[in-house]
């Protein structure tokens, strides 16, 4: 109870930013509610202090528990249908992409922890991927705006170009769906582009494959996850002066329960109305935490460091979608 009430205000106070985030971003979705949501929160200059404690849980807690619902709109049946087509693309697409942030960031002299968040963001599923990993790693509020905001602003320039450079590759429906699967950032964006594509096809094959693609290609949060876990506990351990070290305490438990849902997802039936209401609600839950590291974020930081990540995520950007063309080009999927 003494809990309850040190968090509720904190939680309280990201429930209610939230709420015109989230619907800003169901009228603006290429914007998403997400980024509305880090906005107002930086918005608001002072917080008393009785706020801290529900805003750091928002953060940090409130964030792992969205992963797990967002488990509710993956059917693993789907994802073996296209995993067999995509797996070999999206392997190479996440090698370039990390090792692209890891030198670029390097070269940059970026923290390293913000080019994990924008490499992991733009090799796997955007703002959900950067959310999943920002608590395996510690990052900190400043190194999550920085990313979502980055991941926000190539999201809006895939969604203009990636048809027209689709139409003048001559690229199939499947060949511009896997592209769009495997290359932009963000799931609406995804969706954007391939209804685009789509619309002047006059049918939707591009736009249901790259869906698919795009949703297998979230699960990879799974294996990165766990991957950047064992990495943080190592380095941790290293660092640590004491003996008392253990690995359970930072290991994405998290995690786990999304494969969870996956699985319940698939082999519960449950109705669509039911698991698109959990769904919502996980990224509903996004917002808040968004809300959250907004109302942390040092405003003169962020803007002092903006154009690094930027490069940095131009960089990956180009690097996913130029690997995805030649992968498929070599593959001949279109």
């Amino acid at each position: 109870m003494k809990k309850f009430k040190q968090f509720f205000p904190g939680i309280l106070l990201c429930t209610i930013i939230a709420a015109p985030a989230w619907f800003l971003g169901k009228s603006f979705t290429l914007i998403g509610a997400p980024v509305f949501g880090i906005l107002f929160g930086m918005s608001l200059a002072k917080i008393s202090p009785k706020f801290n404690n529900g805003i750091k849980f928002t953060s940090k807690k409130i964030l792992q528990y969205s992963i797990i619902l967002l488990g509710f709109e993956m059917n693993l049946f789907n994802v073996l249908k296209v995993g067999s087509q995509s797996l070999y693309i999206m392997l190479f697409t996440l090698s370039a992409a990390f090792l692209t942030a890891f030198f670029v960031g390097k070269a940059l002299k970026l923290e390293g922890k913000m080019t994990t968040l924008i490499g992991v963001g733009t090799s796997i599923c955007g703002g959900s991927a950067i959310a999943a990993t920002a608590p395996v790693i510690q990052a900190k509020d400043e190194d999550v705006a920085h990313a979502i905001s980055t991941i926000f602003l190539f999201n809006i320039i895939a969604v203009f170009i990636f048809p027209a450079l689709g139409h003048m590759l001559q690229m199939t429906d499947t060949g511009f769906g896997m592209w769009a699967g495997t290359a932009v950032n963000d799931t609406s964006s995804v969706v954007a582009a391939a209804t685009a594509w789509s619309t002047a096809a006059g049918n939707n094959t591009a736009l249901t494959f790259a869906t698919i693609v795009k949703l297998t290609r979230t699960l990879m949060i799974v294996p990165i996850t766990l991957v950047l876990a064992v990495y943080t506990a190592k380095k941790s351990k290293a660092e640590s002066s004491t003996s008392t070290f253990k690995f359970f305490k930072i290991f994405p438990w998290f995690v786990l329960w999304f494969v969870l849902t996956c699985i319940v997802n698939t082999f519960a039936s449950i109705p669509v109305q039911v698991s698109h209401t959990l769904v919502e609600i996980g990224k509903f839950m996004i917002t808040m935490a968004m809300v959250a590291i907004g109302l942390n974020t040092n405003m003169v930081k962020l803007i002092k460091n903006g154009l690094k990540p930027i490069f940095l995520g131009l960089c990956c950007w180009f690097a996913v979608a130029a690997t995805s063309i030649a992968v498929q080009t070599f593959i001949h999927v279109w």
